[in-house]
């Protein structure tokens, strides 16, 4: 059974204090459109309306790069990482990726 690590935006975790900062955990992913999607993208742009194709691309990379924090996290032993946030950069045409990135401590 995974113990699991406290993901928090946040600068602190209630009610645990920190009592060692293990420096920075982070995890990304690079995802590329599919032909398919951009099938289905291109007629829904034409009549507008949320395109949810990518929606759906955009959080299962968000997903993936978050678990890969979190699995970082654990292999350094942390117990939690705070102050999580999420940046997105365009890597080619069409590719795109999603950093996950936050601060790895240990509680007490």
């Amino acid at each position: 059974m995974r113990r699991g690590v406290i993901i928090s935006t946040t600068q602190d975790i209630p009610g645990r204090a920190i009592t060692e900062v293990l420096g920075l955990a982070r995890g990304n992913s690079v995802r590329a459109r599919h032909a398919g999607r951009d099938i289905m993208a291109s007629f829904r742009n034409l009549i507008g309306g949320e395109i949810t194709e990518y929606a759906r691309l955009q959080a299962e990379t968000r997903e993936m790069a978050t678990r890969r924090m979190e699995e970082f996290a654990t292999s350094i032993g942390a117990d939690a990482v705070v102050g999580v946030r999420y940046t997105t950069s365009m890597i080619a045409t069409g590719a795109s990726e999603i950093l996950a990135y936050g601060t790895a401590v240990k509680l007490s």
